[in-house]
């Protein structure tokens, strides 16, 4: 029988739960897959805690995982949490009784760790990037991850605290932003990732749930597909008009768009500006989606160890 694992990524916005296994062709599939919104980082930004209703959200997510876990005999899944994690001053009062729940330890891991891993999933789900030099980030709830690589090595990698929560709290007020709200972001965003003196001209890979989001509306798909988002590449100016686009629609009619979120309608414009300063910033030739995130590169990782 194969060896099933289960992993656990407890970020600003969501908890992702993936179970996996090696099918008989050696590559890794995924039995379970599933997003939930606990919205951990809310407020964080302002107060430096987590909010109690938060933390309590998410808990209960971790008991629906907790069972899913038990129906496919997962004694023990692998734990990882980020940001909002290694910033928030009251983060035992949630990782206690996580542990407690998920029966197993929780890892809040470095950002480091987690560009590593965010570059250890696009390895495995892009292999016709193989040999080539390109960028990866991954924007989160909390911070993004930026990450180069030359498709084997990783040459740079470092976490900004900058994430779609964090910029929709601290600038986009207005429903929709305000052209002012928008500007200040953009200006803070060139600013931030110019002293990141990325490398120009080259692809660049976005993971994470603001691209997933993204190549779903740019596909307008009713019904998601992990396998439809992933390599979905788009021109600089395809990107730059797909932020436009949401940018300046109200929260309310985000939700009404094929392929959005709803639970991430209100916080997108932030990611979005976040993806279009990088590519920017980079001078990207071009923007490609990639579905799998950082649970798939700690999953790699388990079941290839």
């Amino acid at each position: 029988m194969n060896q099933r694992i289960g992993v656990i990524d407890i970020g600003t916005n969501t908890l992702l739960l993936l179970i996996a296994e090696r099918n008989a062709a050696g590559a890794i599939v995924p039995v379970v897959d599933e997003c939930r919104f606990g919205r951990l980082g809310k407020g964080l930004d302002a107060s430096g805690e987590l909010a109690l209703s938060s933390m309590a959200d998410s808990l209960a997510i971790c008991h629906e995982y907790r069972a899913l876990l038990d129906q496919h005999d997962i004694a023990a899944p692998t734990v990882i949490a980020t940001q909002a994690m290694r910033e928030a001053r009251n983060a035992a009062a949630f990782v206690e009784p996580a542990e407690a729940i998920l029966r197993a330890p929780l890892q809040v891991i470095a950002g480091d760790r987690e560009a590593a891993l965010a570059a250890a999933s696009v390895r495995g789900a892009l292999p016709q990037l193989h040999g080539q030099r390109y960028i990866v980030v991954d924007v989160g709830g909390g911070s993004t991850e930026f990450i180069v690589t030359d498709g084997t090595r990783i040459e740079t990698a470092v976490s900004v605290p900058v994430g779609a929560v964090r910029m929709t709290e601290r600038f986009l007020l207005g429903d929709p932003p305000t052209t002012a709200q928008r500007t200040a972001l953009d200006d803070f965003l060139a600013s931030t990732l110019a002293a990141l003196q990325l490398p120009v001209g080259l692809t660049m890979v976005g993971t994470a749930g603001t691209a997933t989001t993204l190549a779903a509306v740019q596909l307008q798909l009713n019904i998601y597909s992990a396998d439809k988002v992933t390599g979905l590449t788009l021109a600089p100016s395809q990107l730059q008009a797909l932020c436009e686009r949401i940018a300046t629609a109200t929260v309310s009619e985000r939700k009404t768009w094929p392929g959005m979120v709803a639970q991430r309608a209100d916080v997108i414009a932030g990611g979005t500006a976040i993806l279009h300063a990088a590519v920017k910033a980079a001078q990207a030739a071009n923007f490609v989606v990639c579905d799998r995130g950082i649970r798939w590169g700690m999953a790699t990782e388990l079941l290839t160890s």
